[in-house]
């Protein structure tokens, strides 16, 4: 993904809609009235669930919730997604990358998220500047994708953490 987001054509619009991580930097963080937050929580609840069932919840029409919806999609509040197992899709290996570097982070973050297996990339405090997630076929895969890595100009090291058994992931946390 790198620092520029990803633009998808929206069904019946012609104008690209951006679909950017939560840490994307903005010059002003998008302001959410009660009615927004509640939208987004009835969407983290179900996000399959109709416009016209969240407007019930919420006490809007369907077509000013598509509306809505549309809007925190566009401004990259909110993003859509079926969420997958990577096991039951074939990808036996699942690992996070720490990465220790000398240079520009925004540079080497930037590079390692154009990386297509590379699904989560994060700057972080402490031991390590840059956090990787991956989601590999197997240990050859892993392999392939660790020596992209740490060929990456300004990596000076890496360290592997492998996923024996996922407890608990959520996208579940609310609004503020």
């Amino acid at each position: 993904m790198g620092s520029a987001t990803r633009q998808q054509p929206r069904k019946g619009c012609d104008r690209p809609v951006a679909h950017s991580p939560r840490s994307a930097a903005r010059a002003a963080p998008v302001v959410l009235d009660e009615i927004s937050k509640r939208i987004i929580e009835q969407l983290q609840h179900d996000g399959r669930q109709s416009y016209a069932a969240i407007g019930k919840a919420v006490g809007l029409s369907e077509a000013a919730i598509r509306q809505r919806v549309q809007r925190l999609q566009a401004d990259g509040v909110v993003q859509i997604v079926a969420v997958t197992d990577p096991l039951t899709l074939g990808f036996t290996r699942q690992a996070m990358i720490a990465v220790k570097c000398d240079g520009d982070l925004g540079k080497v973050s930037d590079h390692l998220a154009d990386i297509e297996e590379i699904d989560y990339v994060v700057l972080t405090a402490g031991s390590f500047d840059l956090l990787c997630e991956v989601v590999c076929e197997d240990d050859d895969h892993l392999l392939e994708i660790l020596s992209r890595v740490r060929n990456v100009p300004s990596v000076t090291s890496t360290e592997t953490f492998v996923y024996l058994k996922l407890r608990k992931q959520t996208y579940s946390w609310g609004t503020r």
